[in-house]
């Protein structure tokens, strides 16, 4: 083949060909499948296939490691199993069990990331238009755990009347007698604490609670402790139990390139231009040097802090408790924004007014300009165990010091103060079409990271964010942060070798881009259920159903399965007392096989379960399962 023929070559994709695999095609794999076609075939395009076996035949060639994976992810098998071996005490038969990594994001584990997403899927459908309240009743307190409580008051008395009595000693073995009986109270069935861990906690810091003079004031009606939502009776006498889908952003920080649809018609952007969803100006500043990123980054560093100022605001204003489940998530512009499932409705006047009267301060020493530069940073002084000036040799003040100066002045203003931007409450009713779609909308990014969402693909694009990092780079994270340096203050808990621009923190990461809280949020009263207890439900429906309708050939080796403990369970991973013992197994262990041979047994295993569980949930359908053989909450997969 000459160089011109090779020069003319269009090489294949990395992935399977459309008939190589059992897969769903990737849009690479439907690409090629289109070049493929007779209409553009390669004698009409005029590309000349590889000489077989030809460097550029074999680069076409898929890996077969990547074949693996893909296969794997499609099946749902973990592919970063964590190596357990189990030990029979009392066979002593020794075995290696694979357990699931359970990453969150899909660039670790895909179908880890993806069975999570699933559990939050059914989370949020499960709360999200409850009809009766989902917190059960509390129970009475057994009687041993009320004797336990009269012996500790007990104690408590005499140990008062010791230190009145200034009887140190006595005090001493009380104290361990108090010790004991904890630790039995924190084995009883009891939620929290009876008493504080430390009994002189030191004194928080106070703020007032006086709202600021430029925010409006909250409504306060008397707060009653439901949290489920108001019913409508239409004029045909249906009742309806409305929820709310809310959108909460952030303030523009200056005009940027956007792309809206109304309709078919695209709307142009400010710029004069109509922008296309793949446009390299999508999300850039119109004017990069009037764009106010330390305000952005800053904003961004505290959402997470805005987010519950503005939950508490709003049960404050609407007088009962408000339940919610939601995602963050990177918009085009760099900014997080979040998507959530509320529980009940509110009036539109209402939910603007909650927004323009919700605002965060930061009560931190002001950092509006930086005192020393990353070159020329404060040095840390060994004798003095504090960080001086590199000029004069001066101690600069510890945190602590820093923050009395801001409680003495009583005109002081916090270092900043975030607010609320444009919300969007739109109403959801229970059964609608819109329903699932909005749930799938809600959870559409948590196996994603924070900037997978808004990633780069122009020089444009990249050179924003490449100077939001830069702005978060230097900005305080916290009151550990290393960058407080630059602003003549020592951090908390000061200690050599802090370098002010290298701060660890995520919100200096370019994964994060300044967003450190928890990706999905999910209020306490939410529903009865927890991820960990609709995951246990399910495993029990499913065993309940391989159980009764288990196959001929298959219904040995599942009741082997069955008896086997599994290692995440409560109560198998404890050593002691147990049939089985657990501990790590190392992948370089003689009795491990290779990755290669473990994913592709799991690959077998997982597609036989599934086609056993078809079968069964088809019978199933046909004889329901007896009422002893179901689970307490049952629920598929």
């Amino acid at each position: 083949m000459t160089v011109t023929a090779l020069r003319q070559v269009t090489p294949g994709p990395p992935g399977l060909t459309p008939h190589a695999s059992p897969l769903p095609p990737t849009p690479a794999v439907e690409r090629q499948a289109e070049v493929d076609t007779p209409a553009d075939s390669a004698a009409d395009a005029g590309v000349v296939e590889p000489r077989p076996g030809s460097r550029a035949d074999r680069m076409r060639r898929p890996p077969a490691q990547l074949v693996l994976r893909l296969l794997a992810e499609h099946a749902g098998v973990c592919v970063r199993p964590v190596l357990v071996r189990r030990t029979d005490r009392d066979t002593g038969r020794t075995e290696v069990v694979e357990i699931p990594c359970g990453a969150r994001l899909a660039a670790k584990c895909k179908p880890c990331a993806e069975r999570n997403r699933r559990l939050r899927i059914q989370q949020i459908r499960e709360g999200w238009h409850l009809d009766t309240e989902p917190t059960p009743p509390v129970d009475r307190p057994a009687d041993e755990v009320l004797d336990l409580v009269r012996a500790r008051a007990d104690l408590e008395f005499d140990r008062r009347r010791a230190e009145m009595l200034a009887d140190f000693d006595q005090v001493e073995i009380l104290d361990r007698q108090i010790a004991d009986l904890d630790a039995e109270l924190a084995d009883a069935p009891l939620r929290g604490n009876l008493t504080p861990t430390d009994r002189t906690p030191k004194e928080p810091r106070t703020r007032s609670t006086r709202r600021r003079q430029d925010t409006p004031d909250l409504p306060r009606p008397a707060m009653s402790a439901h949290t489920v939502g108001r019913a409508y009776t239409d004029a045909d006498g249906e009742t309806r139990r409305p929820s709310t889908l809310l959108t909460v952003t952030l303030p523009g920080y200056g005009a940027v390139h956007t792309s809206f649809r109304r309709g078919s018609y695209l709307v142009p952007c400010e710029c004069g231009t109509r922008h296309g969803e793949r446009d390299p100006l999508l999300g850039t500043p119109l004017d990069p040097a009037s764009y106010d990123y330390r305000r952005a980054a800053l904003d961004a560093i505290h959402f997470a802090a805005l987010l519950d100022r503005w939950w508490q605001n709003l049960r404050r204003a609407v007088g009962w408790n408000v339940q919610y489940a939601g995602a963050v998530e990177l918009q085009r512009r760099l900014a997080p924004h979040a998507h959530f499932a509320v529980r009940g409705t509110l009036p539109r006047k209402l939910w603007r007014l909650v927004a323009a009267a919700t605002y965060h301060q930061v009560w931190w020493p002001h950092f509006d300009k930086p005192v020393y530069t990353v070159d020329r940073a404060p040095e840390y002084d060994k004798a003095r165990k504090s960080y001086v000036d590199p000029k004069t040799r001066n101690p600069l003040p510890d945190w602590e010091t820093a923050l009395d100066t801001i409680d003495a002045n009583p005109d002081a203003e916090p270092a900043y103060v975030i607010r609320m931007g444009r919300i969007d409450p739109r109403g959801i009713n229970h059964g609608d079409k819109d329903t699932e779609r909005s749930i799938r909308y809600v959870t559409k990014y948590v196996t994603k990271d924070v900037t997978e969402t808004a990633r780069a693909d122009s020089d444009p694009q990249q050179a924003h964010f490449d100077r939001m990092h830069a702005e978060l780079s230097t900005l305080p994270c916290s009151p550990t942060c290393a960058n407080w340096l630059l602003y003549g203050v020592q951090p908390k808990n000061a200690k050599p070798g802090l370098v002010p621009g290298r701060c660890k923190g995520k919100v200096h990461q370019p994964a994060t881009l300044g967003f450190t809280g928890r990706r999905v949020l999910v209020s306490r009263n939410w529903s009865a259920r927890t991820l960990a207890d609709i995951r246990t439900d399910n495993a029990a429906w499913v065993r309940a159903v391989l159980t009764n309708y288990p196959d001929a050939e298959d219904q040995a080796d599942h009741h082997d399965q069955a008896d086997a403990p599994n290692p995440g369970e409560p109560g198998n991973d404890t050593p002691t007392g147990d049939r089985y013992y657990y501990e790590l197994a190392r992948p370089d262990d003689p009795d491990v096989p290779s990755y290669q041979h473990r994913i592709l047994a799991a690959i077998a295993a997982r597609d036989r379960w599934r086609q056993h569980l078809n079968r069964a949930r088809a019978q199933l359908s046909a004889t329901p399962l007896p009422e002893a053989a179901k689970p307490s909450r049952t629920g598929g997969p």
